[in-house]
């Protein structure tokens, strides 16, 4: 069964891989990184990816989409949000930013009761907006090195940190409690769809080498979350 994290990372990470693969003679040589040591590998394996989404998981996508009305999208993709505040709050607990998993616990508390089980974002329109936070981030915060970047199968973009995060994340998935068990797998599968319906079409955004462009835009996004947008000349405790 996958977690709430190893969803994310479907959705957020490996679809980005939707992008086409390494262009006809670039070099791998020519473009070695100390932070990418099996840059070799990690290719191949984002080519799989990419025909993985192509082939796979978009034309799913694109059947629901064309059959969900827009309102009930929207519904599923609060429920699954709210979803995810649960993991939010216990990072942010591990973090010992006490504000912060106060306003996850409001967050779902009041979209869990006023918003029908999530189904509307009550707090938003209340200004309360989610600030998504998981395990990897947790340990980058306290010091933990992000290690050399990796490409998933099916997961995507990581890197040795995060990819241990997944193994040993700590944070309850209530689609994971959710009886009878055979169902759980249906409702993962429709919150992958739905997260990659989110997410829409990269190809526009890409430039140069896609798989360079992937990789340094995750690199780039993980730092930048995992400091909460703070510079690295600030240590962050005034944030808390």
């Amino acid at each position: 069964m996958l977690g709430r994290l190893k969803i994310g990372l479907i959705l957020s990470l490996v679809l980005l891989t939707a992008c086409s693969s390494v262009p006809n003679g670039a070099s791998i040589e020519t473009q070695s990184d100390p932070r990418d040591p099996f840059q070799n590998l990690n290719r191949k394996v984002h080519a799989f990816n990419n025909v993985v989404d192509k082939k796979l998981l978009m034309p799913v996508v694109n059947v629901y989409a064309s059959v969900t009305p827009d309102s009930l999208e929207k519904g599923i993709g609060n429920f699954f949000s709210n979803l995810s505040e649960v993991g939010n709050f216990l990072n942010h607990t591990l973090q010992f930013k006490p504000l912060k998993a106060a306003k996850d616990l409001g967050r779902l508390v009041i979209n869990t009761t006023l918003g029908l089980g999530g189904i509307i974002d009550v707090a938003s329109d209340l200004g309360i907006y989610q600030e998504s936070e998981d395990f990897g981030q947790t340990l980058g915060f306290w010091g933990v090195s992000p290690g050399p970047y990796v490409v998933l199968p099916f997961l995507g973009p990581s890197t040795l940190r995060d990819t241990g995060a997944i193994i040993i994340n700590p944070s309850p998935n209530p689609i994971d409690r959710y009886n009878p068990a055979a169902d759980r797998l249906y409702i993962s599968a429709l919150q992958v769809v739905d997260l990659r319906r989110q997410l829409g079409d990269f190809d526009s955004l890409v430039s140069g080498d896609p798989y360079i462009f992937i990789r340094e835009a995750y690199l780039q996004r993980r730092e930048h979350l995992i400091k909460d947008g703070i510079p690295s000349d600030d240590d962050g405790f005034d944030d808390f």
